[in-house]
């Protein structure tokens, strides 16, 4: 490239440099050199369709600092510039981003604008790597913002969501996302973000009828009605996904029948990105990819191939991509194999309870089709219970052990879960789903299982249920050890009868029938100041509330209280689980081994 100095009235900012269309660009940091020195640094230019005239790639900033010194004292110098070849939009699109990235951090909106337009100049994802010195997952990141729709990035743009409720949202179909931005629209209802976003996401197994691709009229599973919309539901999501599938097979068979040359089931646990793929007729080898979503969504993308083997078949290079050949068995024939190795391995499984222990663990951390596990989500809509909860000892502790556990199993320690099993086999662990996940079960110790359990159970343990409280009741937990009274817990007692017995609890009867007729804040600051040791009080230590012991009770004769409600149920329970002899319930399996 050539050094020359170019008249500031022949240079214009190019379409290809990062700051092209932006706001005006902030130059306070290198005016006072400009002004001191001139522009030192050259100028990266190419010439544009007017004769004589340059488009500026790289310096864009130099160029504005340079027209606000002219404008100050009147002399207008050249700049120096070196010419690029004007054909060459690649070349100029990465060295205004590598300028750019090395002056002032691009935001990710702005850097996908920019890897994008590389891969459509035919720039592929290790190009864009190898270019900039990043990682090609980062890359591949940055380029899944193309899955969102339009306002959620700029929404992300102006920090208005963060970048984890972003990168969640690139796993979200349109629908999905429409939907999601109709929770952040609504200013009296709970939008989900960060770990939550992949909590409401993926959780569950609420099918919507409306995704089935078979007639719902020969449906033999039953549908449930939403009350409050005009959708119906999957009861059974085992019996849709069933006649999913066969529907998918079929559409799989009429594609081939048309003549396309291939057709890609892209399961749950992977997502199709347009920006990885160019158009392509059939004629041209084109696949059509079957998007199946974990919600049983299905989104059919008619005419694709790859970017690197569409510009080949642009070139002319190699052959038409050739039709599968015929498979040596039959589907049928498949699912005869299938049922046999089946039907030996779990038999064979009678005889081996560790592995079938490591197992389950593998299945309740990487999910299936047969199984349902999902993470307590500890959703609310007040921000001073999530900031009590988060900072709680108790969380903290789980948090701990949830991270050791992580990198025992190889998985990133900032994961918000350890079970990511959502029914369809897209949890945590790698690309091999269950299976690999048990193979890295298999050489642990049973201690180091028997740790994951717990924090397995800990993370499924559906928060207000009878299962809480008969843990909490055989464990034996003194709630004192774990809680203490603050701030979120004053303000939402709203009860001057509760109240009053509280105060009874910590100050005496004496001092509660005093204060019978005081505000309900006067009440909750004699309950403080007792708690705290403050204002001359005698000090109240490891007090608890009645709801949150085990077990928990009422302060007053009208009840209602969840946690009172659980620990019924687990008296019920236990007064009714009169079972058989235990010496006479192992006689089978003693007769069997």
């Amino acid at each position: 490239m050539t050094l020359v100095f170019i008249d500031q009235d022949k240079l214009s900012v190019s379409k290809t440099n990062m700051r092209y269309g932006k706001k005006a660009a902030d130059v306070s940091d290198i005016l006072p050199t400009v002004r001191k020195r001139g522009v030192i640094q050259t100028l990266l230019v190419r010439p544009n369709c007017q004769d004589g005239h340059f488009e500026i790639v790289a310096g864009a900033r130099r160029f504005h600092a340079a027209r606000i010194v002219a404008q100050e004292t009147g002399e207008v110098e050249p700049l120096p510039c070196r010419i690029l070849s004007e054909t060459d939009d690649a070349a100029a699109i990465e060295a205004s981003m590598i300028e750019n990235l090395a002056r002032l951090d691009a935001d990710e909106v702005t850097q996908w604008e920019t890897f994008t337009r590389l891969v459509k100049e035919g720039r592929d994802v290790a190009d864009i790597a190898a270019t900039f010195g990043l990682p090609d997952l980062t890359i591949a990141r940055v380029l899944a913002l193309g899955n969102l729709l339009p306002r959620i990035r700029s929404l992300y743009a102006a920090e208005k969501i963060d970048r984890a409720t972003v990168r969640h949202l690139t796993l979200a179909s349109k629908s999905q996302q429409r939907a999601w931005l109709a929770l952040f629209d609504d200013p009296d209802g709970y939008v989900p973000t960060g770990h939550q976003l992949k909590a409401w996401l993926f959780g569950g197994q609420s099918v919507p009828a409306r995704f089935a691709l078979f007639d719902l009229d020969g449906f033999k599973g039953a549908t449930v009605a939403d009350l409050f919309g005009d959708d119906r539901y999957f009861a059974d999501a085992d019996a849709f996904w069933t006649a999913q599938n066969e529907a998918i097979e079929a559409r799989r068979a009429a594609y081939l029948e048309e003549g396309w040359s291939d057709v890609v089931i892209v399961p749950a646990s992977d997502h199709f990105h347009s920006w990885e793929y160019e158009k392509a007729g059939k004629r041209k080898g084109g696949r059509v990819y079957v998007d199946v979503r974990s919600n049983g969504e299905v989104t059919f993308h008619e005419g694709y191939l790859s970017a690197k083997e569409a510009r080949r078949a642009a070139r002319g290079d190699g052959p038409e991509p050739a039709k599968l050949a015929r498979p040596e068995i039959t589907s049928t024939m498949q699912t005869y194999l299938d049922l046999h190795r089946h039907a030996a391995v779990r038999a064979a499984l009678l005889g081996h309870p560790g592995i079938a222990l490591r197992l389950m663990v593998a299945h309740a951390i990487g999910g299936s089709h047969l199984w349902r596990v999902s993470a307590e989500p500890q959703m609310t809509r007040n921000d001073e219970v999530r900031e009590s909860i988060e900072t709680s000892r108790g969380e903290t502790v789980f948090d701990e052990r949830r991270r050791a556990v992580l990198t025992v199993l190889d998985f990133c320690p900032e994961e918000p879960t350890v079970t990511g099993g959502n029914g369809n086999g897209n949890g945590n662990g790698n690309d091999y789903g269950v299976a690999g996940v048990f193979l890295r079960l298999i050489d642990l110790p049973d201690s180091v299982i028997m740790e994951i359990i717990t924090v397995i159970m800990g993370e499924t343990l559906a928060s207000g249920s009878a299962a809480v409280a008969a843990v909490g009741t055989q464990i034996g937990i003194a709630m004192a050890d774990w809680w203490q009274a603050d701030a979120a817990f004053f303000e939402l007692i709203r009860d001057r009868e509760v109240l009053s017995r509280v105060v009874a609890e910590v100050a005496g009867e004496t001092v509660a029938t005093a204060n019978a007729g005081e505000k309900s804040k006067t009440l909750k600051r004699i309950v403080r100041d007792h708690l705290d040791g403050a204002d001359g009080r005698t000090r109240v230590e490891r007090w608890v509330p009645r709801w949150l012991g085990f077990p928990a009770s009422a302060y007053t004769a009208r009840g209602g209280v969840g946690t009172v409600a659980a620990h019924a149920k687990v008296a019920a329970a236990r007064h009714s689980a009169v079972g058989p002899d235990p010496k006479v319930a192992v006689e089978p399996f003693a007769q069997a081994a």
